[in-house]
């Protein structure tokens, strides 16, 4: 198990050992009631330092690849813990039944708060069942969204080559067409060239003849 896997579970036992605690706190005598306080606040400071591990953890020593899937488990994790810290609020100012001076009402007090107690404990222990499925859906979303994003990077770099290897073709094909081109100007100045010569021999050439023809007569 990885130092980050034992940080997720520490986690989770505070904030069960919180959930029940939170649970008891309407229903114990006073010093009792002092105690759970004390030891609330000892459980949620303890879980607001794992989840700053956990954060630290995840920058520092987590893949690229898994670092988006492990930052929103850790949102879930603080959301649960700012849950826990308002449902411990509204239970310290909640009225304790047990203060109540009227001895009367006592034992239907011992029986309402048994009631209420587990029914706190079944709510929370729903709450804890339905944040782990929503935690593991999270998950299972981050990991197919991971696959996902892989399967679109490559494709990316599939494209990114073709285009690279179109690139360098046509890099090619230009200069080519470069080359076929200084050759086509090269034969086309040799024409013209060797068409100037044949004109001036022509050209001397019927001189020549004229001269001749002239001179013979003369």
């Amino acid at each position: 198990m990885g130092l980050l896997e034992e940080y997720e579970q520490h986690f989770g036992q505070l904030s069960a050992e919180i959930t029940s605690n939170i649970g008891r706190l309407s229903n114990v005598s006073i010093d009792d009631r002092r105690n759970l306080i004390v030891e609330i606040n000892r459980g949620i400071d303890e879980a607001q330092e794992i989840l700053e591990q956990i954060g630290l953890e995840i920058n520092q020593n987590t893949d690229h690849s898994q670092r988006s899937s492990q930052q929103m488990r850790l949102k879930s994790y603080q959301a649960e813990l700012r849950r826990l810290e308002e449902d411990y609020n509204k239970s310290k100012i909640k009225p304790n039944p047990l203060l109540v001076d009227d001895s009367s009402s006592i034992d239907d007090f011992d029986i309402g708060a048994s009631e209420d107690q587990k029914r706190r404990l079944l709510d929370n222990s729903e709450r804890l069942e339905r944040t782990g499925n929503r935690l593991e859906e999270g998950y299972r979303i981050a990991v197919e969204t991971e696959e996902i994003g892989t399967q679109v990077l490559q494709n990316l770099s599939s494209q990114r080559e073709t285009i690279q290897r179109s690139r360098n073709r046509l890099r090619e094909t230009n200069a080519d067409l470069g080359r076929s081109s200084r050759l086509m100007n090269t034969m086309i100045m040799r024409s013209i060239r060797d068409k100037f010569v044949l004109y001036i021999i022509g050209v001397v050439f019927i001189v020549a003849v004229s001269l001749t023809i002239y001179f013979s007569i003369k």
